[in-house]
């Protein structure tokens, strides 16, 4: 590489797919930012000058950078398993096209809420092998396993998913829908959408601090519900205590939070919450968050 100039290039070049690979990992796009922020520190104080392949290199990076940000979001919970595969016996089965394609094919909230039910290599190896299709030669080094262990661990956190979605997640993963529907509506201004999805009786509440940001301290019926919802364009879905949000930003800090309760098909109830001392607590992991 000559310069600097020559590396940005390069590593700009790379950035969408690296963004797509963290965000999917971390389930954060902060999160993926600063991945992406200290794979270009690593990059551009490294000598590449042998690097045949510098996307599969930045990859490798980029996912380590990923699994020591997942370990240590797990050490801070307390809640670091992740078995030694090889002295550890599985029933090895390939996934079936359809199910591995539904799989892959989740987005938004949904996958966020699966992802999470993964240990740390189990989530690296299975978004490298099953949404950017990776081999498991590739990623073994990335994770420290043998090929062998890294496809016993993909095959693990399959059918961790599929088990997820069968049986407590389930309920979950719907909830999960209905908030990105909602954000979805909001932001395109749908009023028909945004009530179909509202629960007809749905009351809207909000804190002081939301009220004295002009939010009601009060609303009921899903057509006024409605009507308030298309000015929520700005928030983004997250997870708040791991049940399914949405969150505004001002500077990658939450500025005012939506937590929601379900009825079977519908959202039952809005709680909007601003209060600085409340929102310093939350356990809080933002989806494709944006910052004012």
């Amino acid at each position: 590489m000559n310069g600097n100039a020559e590396l940005a290039t390069t590593f700009e070049q790379h950035r969408p797919r690296l963004t797509a690979l963290a965000a999917r990992m971390l389930g954060s796009k902060v999160e993926a930012d600063d991945a992406l922020q200290e794979a270009w520190i690593r990059f551009s104080g490294a000598d590449t000058s042998g690097v045949e392949n510098l996307g599969a290199w930045l990859t490798t990076v980029v996912s380590r950078v990923c699994l020591n940000i997942l370990q240590s979001r797990r050490t801070r919970s307390s809640d670091l398993f992740d078995a030694d595969l090889a002295a550890t016996t599985l029933n090895e089965t390939e996934p079936d096209p359809e199910s591995e394609a539904l799989l892959a094919d989740s987005v938004g909230l949904a996958l966020l809420i699966v992802l999470d039910s993964l240990t740390p290599t189990e989530r690296v190896a299975f978004v490298l092998h099953d949404m950017f299709a990776l081999p498991f030669e590739e990623i073994a080094p990335i994770i420290g396993r043998t090929a062998a262990a890294t496809r016993q661990l993909a095959s693990r956190a399959r059918r961790r998913v599929q088990q997820a979605d069968a049986d407590h997640g389930r309920d979950r993963l719907r909830q999960s829908r209905l908030v990105d529907a909602f954000l979805r509506a909001a932001r395109g201004g749908d009023f028909a959408a945004l009530v179909e999805l509202l629960d007809p009786d749905v009351v809207l509440r909000s804190d002081a601090a939301a009220v004295a940001l002009g939010v009601p301290q009060e609303a009921r019926g899903a057509g006024t519900v409605a009507s308030l919802a298309r000015r929520a364009r700005g928030v983004q879905p997250a997870l708040i205590d791991g049940a399914p949000a949405a969150v505004g930003l001002r500077r990658g800090q939450p500025r005012i939070a939506l937590l929601f309760t379900f009825s079977t098909n519908r959202i039952a109830a809005i709680e909007i919450v601003a209060a600085p001392e409340y929102l310093a607590t939350l356990d809080l992991v933002v989806v494709d968050a944006q910052s004012d």
